[in-house]
């Protein structure tokens, strides 16, 4: 039986972010992996495949849609969507190995393949081997969550990983879902051909959105022809023929929508199920859930937890952090935690949402004041001389402090320019900081700026790069 400082199950970003950081300490780990290949959600089925076919999507879709009258559109492009299909599975092999194979390889971090149980608190059981261990972190991930609507067992559908790995490009396709994985898939395939219909059941797409983003994207989805319907409450599902069919309420009437492909993008469940947690000792919520701590501990006094499997914030980015944390906790008793609040989040669909902070709702929830502005894209003098208008970026701040509580973007690129306010919500910054602040001209990242500026002046009286 081998016997180890740290066992690490999970071979995602949470993973191994707490295999690095053990193996920058010197003590002995090992990193148990199962379920999808090393590098998890992430680089498998996550961020690198979806963005990958979305820029295809757009290199094929934006010549046949020119913003400047001078240029006549190309319509004589085509796509071989088998081909971009293969062109993903490539990339994804070529990261999977540079990014987790190699790394792993280069810190000297063993990686055992194969599904981990707890068979007591303080061993595992891997391919009929055990392993002791001192402590664990468990960053087993998740999975896309099914739910139990009507006639679900009687219809053949897909979700997020289906969608990346089809044999051929549906003619029609419903999205069941508006949140980031249902949006960026509704235009991705839309902009390959499809004839997109999404159907979601909260009263705006993207629900944790600032209203005023949400609706300006739908607005731009809607004028790119993805049909898009909220407050729809899923009544029953079947199939005829190859043809997916979905019946559902939409403003006290029924509506019948039909695609040959039904993608269900209605959030992730945890993969703690099947771990033993009980046998460890570990409690998980209604949801399934791990419960931890601020400092990403479980109720086992040894055994921490990291990424999906907390239930936090469904990022590989945090996912990675909360590794990390969580080994320096359990290795050397530092105690770290996380600001969530400070954490990033985008949506890749064109144009893109970046936000950070609170929202304005959220604001209010806790202080019971707020102080909020929102200017158009429109506004930004560089958005105007590129015809690239979408959009609109809202600032959420403390109206006695001046302190940037929150910002809100959509917009071209926003998940590149959502690092500056990154900065002001982390440090706590005014927004006589953000104006007082020289940005290049023309840019729209100029946005910030002027949002910030429009808390004290009327921006539309302004001339370029006024104070």
């Amino acid at each position: 039986m081998e016997k180890y400082d740290l066992i690490v199950i999970g071979g995602g970003a949470g993973g191994f972010g707490a295999a690095i950081k053990a193996s920058e300490l010197g003590v002995r780990a090992v990193l148990v992996n199962a379920g999808l290949p090393l590098g998890g959600t992430c680089v498998n089925v996550g961020c690198v495949p979806s963005k990958l076919l979305l820029e295809i999507g757009s290199e094929y879709y934006l010549p046949q849609h020119p913003r400047f009258r001078s240029i006549r559109s190309n319509r004589t492009a085509s796509l071989d969507f088998g081909a971009a299909i293969g062109e993903k599975d490539e990339i994804v092999g070529a990261l999977r190995a540079s990014n987790y194979t190699r790394v792993a390889e280069g810190f000297g971090i063993p990686v055992i393949e194969g599904e981990a149980k707890f068979v007591s608190p303080q061993r595992v059981e891997v391919n009929g081997e055990t392993l002791e261990g001192d402590k664990f972190i468990v960053a087993t991930g998740s999975r896309p969550r099914i739910l139990p609507f009507k006639g679900i067992d009687k219809v053949s559908y897909i979700t997020n990983r289906e969608a990346l790995s089809l044999s051929r490009l549906p003619k029609s396709m419903i999205v069941v879902g508006a949140g980031p994985v249902g949006l960026e898939f509704a235009q991705m395939y839309a902009r390959f051909g499809t004839k997109v219909t999404v159907l979601e059941r909260e009263g705006q797409i993207l629900p944790l959105a600032e209203p005023e983003v949400a609706d300006e994207l739908q607005r731009c989805l809607e004028e790119e022809g993805i049909e898009i319907h909220t407050g729809v409450d899923i009544e029953e599902l079947w199939q005829e023929g190859e043809l997916k069919v979905v019946q559902a309420k939409l403003g006290g009437r029924q509506i019948t929508v039909k695609g040959e492909e039904l993608l269900l993008a209605t959030g992730v469940a945890p993969n703690s199920d099947n771990v033993g947690l009980k046998e460890a000792g570990v409690e998980v919520d209604s949801r399934g859930f791990v419960k931890v701590n601020d400092e990403l501990r479980t109720s086992a006094s040894h055994i921490w937890a990291a990424g999906d499997v907390v239930g936090k914030v469904f990022l590989e980015t945090v996912a990675a952090k909360e590794g990390h944390i969580a080994a320096s906790n359990a290795l050397e008793g530092t105690k770290r935690t996380i600001d969530y609040d400070s954490v990033p989040k985008a949506v890749f669909t064109d144009p893109q949402v970046a936000s950070v902070g609170l929202t304005e709702e959220q604001y209010m929830a806790r202080y019971n004041v707020c102080a909020c502005r929102t200017v158009r894209i429109e506004q930004v003098p560089k958005a105007r001389a590129i015809k690239e208008t979408r959009g609109a970026i809202k600032m959420a701040i403390d109206p006695k402090t001046a302190v940037v509580a929150g910002v809100h973007i959509v917009a071209p690129m926003a998940a590149d320019l959502i690092h500056e306010a990154v900065l002001a919500v982390k440090f706590k910054l005014t927004i006589d900081d953000i104006i007082d602040t020289v940005h290049v001209f023309p840019t729209m990242s100029e946005a910030i700026k002027l949002v910030a500026q429009s808390f004290t002046r009327d921006i539309s009286k302004m001339s370029c790069c006024v104070e």
